[in-house]
């Protein structure tokens, strides 16, 4: 059951998903206005760190080089890698099968963690809710469209995306408990940000004042870059840190039914039945693992 002083870092992880969840329009809108994915990384990112500056000031650096490695590591799998992993695979493959794939990643970290840690083993209630949880993020992805086109190319980067998050979060794990969550988001912002910038040297940085101008783009990269990053990523470590990475994992699995409705609202996607029986399905497998 759910103790009373959790209720704030599962409230954090629902916030943050929904965030998240909404980003895809965002990414969207910028797209349409001839910004690329790299570029949008790297100005969200950006103005994540600029912003939690004034927040995170003292310490620099990690206690030691290995702690500084896994903010290095955590930075690489959760900041660069895993946004152009996740990216250039859109390219690829249909964007069902990247959600449906990448959306994977709670699985990973579970099996994983459950492997390297006994207190992050599921009991059997934890597992048949996020077996539910699973099956109800599956139909959301769907979304009333049973049929999935095989794209190796694009399925693998969408695996590497989930993989790079699960990676994110034995970084997080191993770390969390020694370090405020605001030094770790800036670290992470940090290596995010000089892990990116050999993409510019293949696709040089190319967005005009211009176009940063416009209140659509500028509107959507604060959204993204304060809220999206930096709020977010402070509010997902900390959970991570008091509820553990299965159990905030786990919220990874509302993901795809907030960017079903933000898309539905924003530009007009069609939400189904079998969408609608998906997102039940959550919110009980949710329910059933909390209570496990």
């Amino acid at each position: 059951m759910l103790k009373y002083t959790e209720y704030k870092y599962h409230l954090a992880a629902l916030f943050t998903v929904t965030v998240w969840g909404a980003t895809f329009v965002s990414t969207k809108v910028l797209i349409a206005n001839s910004l690329t994915p790299a570029e949008i990384f790297l100005l969200r990112f950006a103005m994540a760190y600029v912003c939690i500056l004034p927040f995170a000031r003292g310490r620099m650096w990690a206690a030691g080089l290995r702690d500084e490695l896994l903010l290095a590591a955590a930075g690489l799998s959760g900041g660069s890698l895993y946004f152009l992993t996740e990216n250039v695979a859109l390219e690829y493959a249909p964007a069902s099968n990247v959600s449906l794939i990448v959306c994977t990643a709670p699985v990973w970290t579970a099996v994983l963690l459950s492997l390297l840690y006994g207190s992050e083993r599921m009991s059997r209630r934890q597992i048949a809710g996020s077996a539910l949880a699973f099956a109800g993020m599956v139909l959301v992805v769907l979304n009333g469209h049973f049929v999935l086109r095989l794209s190796p190319r694009g399925d693998l980067l969408a695996l590497s995306a989930a993989l790079l998050w699960m990676v994110y979060s034995l970084a997080i794990k191993r770390i969390g408990g020694r370090y405020p969550a605001i030094f770790i988001t800036r670290k992470v912002f940090f290596y995010g940000l000089v892990t990116i910038l050999p993409v510019f040297a293949f696709q040089p940085f190319d967005v005009s004042w211009e176009v940063l101008s416009r209140p659509v783009v500028w509107g959507n990269l604060l959204f993204l870059g304060v809220v999206a990053s930096m709020l977010c990523y402070v509010l997902w470590n900390a959970a991570m840190h008091r509820l553990g990475a299965v159990r905030t994992t786990n919220y990874i699995y509302f993901n795809p039914l907030v960017t079903i409705v933000a898309a539905a609202l924003c530009i007009g996607e069609r939400i189904t039945l079998a969408a609608l029986a998906g997102a039940a399905l959550i919110l009980y497998g949710m329910w059933r693992a909390e209570k496990g």
